[in-house]
């Protein structure tokens, strides 16, 4: 199984982040972009693993803060010079972090490794080229993105609104030729 830990988007926030990404889906041909049905902010990757019940377990031992978010603002990784991501900025007080961190914390005994460093949230929404967010000698720039980069540094960045997560959830992710599809496994509160 591939597994996966996240927050999911209010309602209202993902048709305002849709809309968005369906403007500058119509600069970018070529470039893989992702439903809306599956935006999510993610607290931390598993992979392919069989220890699913042992991370659920793991799991109802965090505890952590509802969490406020504001989505807010684009960009891309590595670069906008050389963009393979097109996201969503996610701002967030000190309880983003903080449950990120608990929730590495809670996995590591089952061999995963916690993000290291500072977490830096945001939304997805597209991939271009391999995607690889660091670049090697000799990458070039992506040229599907360069159109979106364009329309964005031409005009305000943008504002989605601000919602409150009340629970984190455990997710699978199964691979389709249509894209990644995505079952909740457990849903674990915040409070």
């Amino acid at each position: 199984m591939r597994l996966f830990v996240a927050l999911d988007i209010d309602a209202a926030i993902r048709e305002r982040v849709a809309a968005f990404r369906d403007e500058m889906r119509l600069l970018a041909a070529g470039v893989r972009w992702v439903g809306p049905e599956t935006f999510h902010v993610t607290l931390q990757f598993l992979g392919e693993t069989q220890k699913a019940e042992e991370i659920k377990r793991a799991l109802t031992q965090v505890k952590a803060a509802p969490v406020t978010m504001t989505f807010r603002a684009a960009g891309f990784f590595p670069t906008p010079q050389r963009a393979r991501v097109f996201w969503v900025g996610i701002e967030s007080g000190a309880e983003l972090q903080s449950l990120a961190d608990n929730i590495g914390e809670a996995l590591a005994p089952l061999g995963f490794k916690p993000v290291e460093g500072s977490y830096h949230p945001h939304l997805t929404l597209a991939r271009a080229g391999s995607a690889r967010p660091h670049q090697k000698p000799g990458d070039k720039p992506a040229p599907g993105l360069q159109a979106v980069r364009a329309k964005l540094e031409a005009q305000p960045q943008p504002e989605f609104g601000t919602m409150t997560a009340h629970e984190f959830i455990l997710y699978q992710s199964t691979l389709t030729p249509s894209g990644s599809r995505y079952t909740r496994l457990a849903t674990f509160p915040l409070s």
